[in-house]
């Protein structure tokens, strides 16, 4: 519940502060409201658990808390309540609050990372780049999130790559104990990395451990669509050649595709399949400018971070460059 407890208020100040930005923070708050329908939670439960913040707000304010303060928390909580209700009602119009999914293939592909297939209940959609949130029977109640590793296909089924770390629940489970037949709860897809292949801009990549999964969605999305003389370019950072498990997939795809350009990157001891060395966000910006991409970046946060310094560097406007910061909730 510590956990728990952390992220409630860290959204609740986050909220408070993004007043001066309304709609990023509808955006933002209206996720929040239809991701918590995979909880339970209902309209009635917001009214309680606003009473219960002002009550523990009031407790540890001390003498900082006053009739003011009071009155501008129950605002802004009106506020935040508001809108999460009313994106989770708009949702429950459309969509349940989770789908089933049947674990279907289970490939171990090194000691510590799986590709996870599952065959969802009813249609779900998605677009590549984006991410759910998965539940295991093991650990009722406790959700992750893991990017789709595959663009969406006909036969429905959805493929996610999940790294075990230490004291990681989820992961854990996912890897070292889900099996064909496992039954997994989904939730509803959510993300903004995606990518408009009608515009003409060719595509740079940086893909960092499983944070490859969406980097190749994206790929087969749009190999799907056709890219109309654009060029992607794909650099795929891992710490030794043993963790690059996607490449043959990637080259594979490569091979068919002549407007796509993989590029392994190894930043531990030692080199093998032809790759660069060093950290994924320096050497990408030993190639010199990268003006008039796009970018899509995805894999640890630290890396995440120094990758658009880099690409900022190299000459990527701060609004061509994307990604979905998630990796500290995917881990566990």
């Amino acid at each position: 519940m510590d956990v728990q407890r952390d992220r409630l208020f860290r959204a609740l100040l986050s909220a408070a502060r993004g007043a001066e930005d309304p709609a990023a923070l509808r955006a933002g708050l209206s996720a929040l409201g239809r991701g918590h329908r995979r909880y339970g939670t209902l309209t009635g439960h917001y009214a309680p658990v606003g009473e219960c913040l002002v009550q523990a707000l009031a407790r540890y304010a001390g003498g900082r808390w006053d009739a003011d303060t009071e009155l501008a928390w129950r605002r802004a909580y009106r506020l935040i309540s508001t809108i999460m209700i009313e994106a989770a009602e708009e949702a429950a119009r459309t969509s349940p609050p989770w789908w089933q999914g049947e674990v279907v293939r289970h490939e171990r592909r090194t000691r510590d990372v799986a590709v996870v297939t599952v065959r969802p209940d009813q249609v779900y959609p998605f677009r590549a780049g984006q991410y759910c949130s998965l539940e295991t029977p093991w650990w009722p109640r406790v959700w992750r999130h893991y990017s789709f590793a595959a663009a969406p296909r006909p036969d429905g089924l959805l493929t996610f790559h999940v790294k075990a770390v230490q004291a990681g629940w989820v992961s854990n489970a996912l890897v070292h104990r889900a099996a064909p037949g496992d039954v997994l709860r989904l939730g509803p897809a959510a993300g903004e990395m995606t990518v408009d292949h009608s515009a003409g801009a060719d595509l740079l990549c940086l893909g960092g451990g499983t944070g490859i999964a969406p980097i190749r969605a994206l790929v087969e999305e749009a190999a799907e669509h056709g890219v109309s003389g654009r060029s992607v370019e794909v650099f795929y950072g891992a710490r030794r050649t043993a963790d690059l498990y996607a490449l043959d997939g990637l080259r594979e795809l490569a091979a068919r595709n002549p407007w796509l350009t993989v590029r392994p990157v190894l930043s531990g001891a030692g080199s093998g399949e032809g790759a660069l060395t060093g950290e994924l966000p320096e050497v990408v910006g030993r190639f010199g400018s990268w003006a008039g991409r796009d970018a899509v970046l995805s894999g640890p946060p630290a890396m995440v971070r120094r990758g658009v310094e880099a690409l900022l560097r190299a000459g990527v406007p701060a609004g061509r460059i994307q990604h979905d910061l998630v990796g500290d909730l995917a881990s566990r």
